[in-house]
């Protein structure tokens, strides 16, 4: 790891081009990031950037965001972590809050089908990069190799994520552990206390209300963006009605094609509610409690490490975050190689990334243009 103090402006420039460029969800910010801090600047090496990885899977909220937090604090512990998840979220914020001005000012959704279009074979080649340079990390054992197929197995077959993530960690510890050993206690931080935070009165909306709901969601949600979903219909629309269906599934879109976190979503419902205010109110309610966690969890992650039967627990849990990003990945390249040009253009990004190394967010851009070029030119309509 790079010896040589980071300042608050490289991990500040860092984090923002970072959150006004990485599209394709967690797994393609996940492999940006490794670019950025282990590849190019050296700021952790493959280790240590798989311990944060698996760490953020052990607490809830937004894993991208989690990991953006957690470099930060190691580099530069509480201003770094500020500096960093900050950063990585203000970009986002901002794009998607735009979105939700003209959504609301206009009545209709944004058509991004363009730049969608020519971005998600370059988010399959970034992510599959990404595993092929950590897989030798992770998985450098037969063992290991095993365990990771057997993830692999279980997440296609629909195991739930938290099952396979701690099965997998728990059984390399079991396999490792010295003859009279006890097994470590490693549990999700989930306060309970934060649970039952619940909203306004019913079809009221309010500042205090929206705050709550979104406080609660990023205190107790593990998952995908489907998961995501499924929180946000149960108390936006069925429980307090506060938006339609519609509306929802227009936030949770907005949320996935901006880049950055898909947490946004709520800076999209928070203006469509109650405003900019509204907006500011429920981005800052969804991701504090990122920032807890981390802040709690940061400084264990070294002596997780240093502990031979938590060490064990670490390895096991950072294979089955890459079986978990090895499904994601197949499941995002069939979506969208769908035709000789995406392709073209996934082939492409992986040989620039492989053979020259090219920088991701370059492709992600080039990616996007190309898309929304041809998509100007007819292709596709």
């Amino acid at each position: 790891m790079a010896t040589a103090p980071t300042s608050l402006l490289e991990l500040a420039t860092l984090f923002l081009k970072l959150g006004a460029t990485a599209f394709g969800g967690p797994a393609a910010h996940i492999a940006m990031m490794r670019d950025e801090v282990v590849r190019r600047r050296g700021w952790l090496d493959d280790q240590q950037f798989l311990d944060l990885v698996g760490a953020t899977n052990l607490i809830p909220g937004p894993n991208s965001t989690e990991l953006a937090i957690h470099i930060g604090w190691t580099r530069r512990r509480w201003a770094g972590l500020i500096v960093a998840g900050v950063c990585f979220i203000v970009p986002a914020m901002v794009i998607t809050g735009a979105l939700g001005w003209a959504y609301v000012r206009f009545g209709h959704r944004p058509q991004l089908s363009g730049l969608l279009w020519g971005l998600k074979p370059i988010v399959v080649a970034v992510v599959a990069q990404a595993l092929w340079k950590l897989a030798p990390t992770a998985a450098a054992s037969w063992f290991l190799r095993a365990v990771l197929v057997g993830c692999v197995a279980a997440v296609a077959l629909g195991v739930q994520e938290l099952i396979v993530l701690f099965g997998a960690g728990v059984l390399v510890a079991v396999v490792r552990r010295p003859r009279f050993g006890a097994l470590p206690q490693v549990i999700p931080l989930v306060p309970a206390a934060t649970v039952g935070v619940g909203a306004g009165a019913l079809g009221a909306v309010s500042l205090s209300g929206l705050f709550g709901i979104f406080l609660k969601i990023g205190s107790v949600l593990f998952g995908s963006g489907y998961v995501l979903l499924a929180f946000l219909r149960a108390d936006l629309v069925q429980r307090l009605h506060w938006l339609t269906e519609a509306q929802l599934i227009d936030a949770v879109a907005v949320g996935q094609i901006t880049p950055g976190p898909v947490f946004t979503t709520a800076t999209f419902i928070g203006y469509l509610l109650e405003g900019p205010t509204g907006a500011l109110v429920a981005t800052a309610g969804i991701f504090l409690p990122a920032f807890v966690f981390v802040a709690a969890s940061g400084p264990l992650i070294p002596r997780l490490r240093a502990s031979r039967i938590a060490g064990a627990f670490l390895d096991g849990l950072n294979v089955a975050s890459l079986a978990l990003m090895a499904v994601v990945t197949a499941q995002i390249a069939g979506a969208s190689i769908v035709d000789v040009p995406t392709a073209i253009l996934g082939l492409g990004a992986a040989t620039l990334l492989l053979r020259f190394k090219l920088n991701a967010t370059w492709l992600m851009l080039g990616g996007g243009a190309i898309g929304l070029a041809l998509h100007l030119l007819g292709y596709g309509r």
